[in-house]
């Protein structure tokens, strides 16, 4: 058993490695298939820390109208205070906002000016509202709705939703091309492979006939040519890996110039062999399936 399986890989290597140039080729479809998996996968994972980033930046801000008394307010802020999905309420009174706008604007002359020329102050007081799970908001500001408080003149979390929304949108159509595009290239290199294998049957038929003619097992016969579609996932899944090592290590400045809470380089050390496996599975799937649809069409035993 030992010997025969010896015997299958020291064929299935001499096949890969006599088949050079139809071998490289293989591999490089191979590759960009895989190339533009990585890619997404790191799309992926950009997208998400993005999303997740953009989404603790955001909160619901309840805003009063201006005869809207104190007593009122601390009021509505103990209702949404006993909601489950609320972590916190902190009340701005608007004596505390137009301090707190003013000292933020003091360099600004025709602000400080625009505001002696009012003599009032026409901020509003607010409550800002920050929930357990980002998800939540959806249902704090349904809530708030739903209680009409008269004294409320609006909420912004609304405006946030469209961006949050939109952004969802655009990762996920990302997403969406490049599985589309993964896919296309999948197809490909099945076919590569596939003529590859085709070829190498072509190439040992007479070998095949004498093993035939002295009694050799189907999976004797058959073993090598899934041997050769492994090893053409085994180099894609090596080559694509080493090559994102440079890749990403070049273009992790750039990405964290686009979001600074995202290392991307660092990101593929610590997934380094969850990635691996990624790549490699899919690559020996990609290579044992077109063997074994060749071998079924021309391999006739």
């Amino acid at each position: 058993m030992f010997t025969t399986f010896k015997r299958i890989l020291k064929a299935g290597s001499l096949s890969f490695v006599r088949n050079t140039w139809l071998s490289v080729a293989t591999v490089l479809v191979m590759s960009l298939m895989l190339f533009v998996m990585g890619n997404l996968i790191f799309v992926s994972a950009f997208a998400a820390t993005a999303l997740k980033m953009f989404q603790s930046k955001i909160d619901v801000t309840v805003y009063f109208t201006t005869d809207a008394q104190e007593d009122q307010i601390l009021a509505v802020k103990k209702e949404i205070e006993a909601m489950p999905q609320v972590s916190g309420v902190n009340y701005m009174s608007k004596e505390q906002a137009f301090t707190d706008f003013r000292d933020r604007h003091k360099d600004n002359t025709f602000i400080a000016s625009a505001l002696d020329e009012i003599g009032t102050n026409p901020l509003e007081a607010s409550l800002n509202v920050s929930a357990q799970d980002p998800a939540s908001y959806g249902a704090i500001s349904d809530f708030l709705v739903k209680k009409n408080y008269p004294i409320v003149d609006k909420i912004n979390y609304f405006e946030n939703k469209d961006v949050i929304e939109r952004l969802s949108s655009i990762i996920a159509s990302v997403r969406g091309a490049g599985a589309i595009i993964a896919l296309v290239l999948a197809f490909v290199a099945i076919l590569v492979t596939f003529n590859t294998i085709r070829l190498a049957i072509y190439t040992v038929r007479e070998e095949i006939g004498i093993m035939r003619l002295v009694g050799a097992t189907q999976w004797f016969i058959r073993g090598p040519f899934l041997v050769s579609g492994v090893l053409y996932g085994l180099s894609a899944a090596t080559v694509v890996t080493l090559f994102f090592f440079p890749m990403t290590w070049m273009a992790s400045p750039k990405v964290a110039l686009l979001l600074p809470g995202f290392d991307l380089f660092h990101y593929f050390l610590n997934n380094f062999m969850q990635f691996f496996i990624v790549m490699l599975g899919s690559s020996i799937v990609l290579g044992v399936v077109s063997s074994s649809i060749a071998m079924r069409k021309y391999l006739k035993i």
